[in-house]
């Protein structure tokens, strides 16, 4: 199993139910992560700086840092 990690700046990189790595607004200044899947995607825009804003199956949000992308072909 290969993973490697996308950026999380575009929309187009992140489905529902993506494997993801976030940083909620109360950690920004830690650059703590979270990892989670995608419930939901909350930033309308095809791209933002900051990363896509997203809630996580668990109910955190935040900005996806990282798009995990696992592929076992």
């Amino acid at each position: 199993m290969d993973t490697s990690k996308i950026s999380g700046k575009n929309r187009k990189n992140i489905q529902i139910g993506s494997e993801v790595e976030i940083a909620q607004k109360h950690h920004q200044r830690s650059g703590e992560l979270t990892d989670g899947f995608v419930k939901r995607l909350l930033t309308k825009s095809s791209s933002h700086p900051h990363g896509i804003k997203v809630q996580l199956e668990t109910g955190e949000v935040g900005r996806v840092k990282w798009v995990i992308n696992s592929s076992d072909f």
